[in-house]
């Protein structure tokens, strides 16, 4: 039972670390890039949060983004192995198409999950732990506190440039 909290706490720090460096690198702190992303941001900022991390949570509440990609990546790899992870990928890619996502941010973040998360399968991990892992790290994003999750996200957007 602890060897299994461990691994599901382990795969949301890798998880939370993929998504958000993958978020960062495709720019989604810079500005909303989708429809209804600014005015999250603007929302997120107008409660005392920061507008970069503002403009990143809005990016990932209305496109799929790097983290509805690797929690969709999780849950194919799950499913179907490699496979399964990349055919959620091409599922991300359609979404995004959809919202019409001007970036790769999502396809991405699915296509490196799939490998990171096969990668785990074989040295003990289950696609379940990074299923459940990804769920956290989402919470910890989107669901704690859009004051300091969007603050966070601000620094390590200044990193970046």
């Amino acid at each position: 039972m602890l060897g299994e909290i461990l691994h599901i706490l382990t795969a949301a720090v890798i998880a939370w670390v993929l998504f958000v460096t993958v978020d960062i690198f495709f720019r989604l702190p810079e500005r909303g890039g989708v429809s209804g992303a600014s005015a999250i941001a603007r929302d997120i900022e107008a409660s005392g949060g920061a507008l970069a991390g503002g403009n990143m949570m809005g990016n990932i509440v209305c496109s799929p983004d790097a983290s509805a990609g690797t929690l969709l990546a999780a849950c194919g790899v799950y499913v179907a192995g490699i496979p399964g992870g990349l055919a959620a990928a091409l599922m991300v890619f359609i979404g995004n198409r959809i919202c019409h996502d001007p970036g790769y941010a999502g396809t991405t973040g699915a296509v490196l999950a799939t490998f990171v998360i096969y990668a785990f399968t074989q040295v003990g991990f289950a696609a379940t732990d990074f299923i459940a892992g990804m769920v956290i790290a989402i919470l910890t994003i989107q669901g704690l506190s859009h004051i300091h999750a969007s603050r966070l996200l601000a620094q390590l957007w200044r990193l970046r440039q």
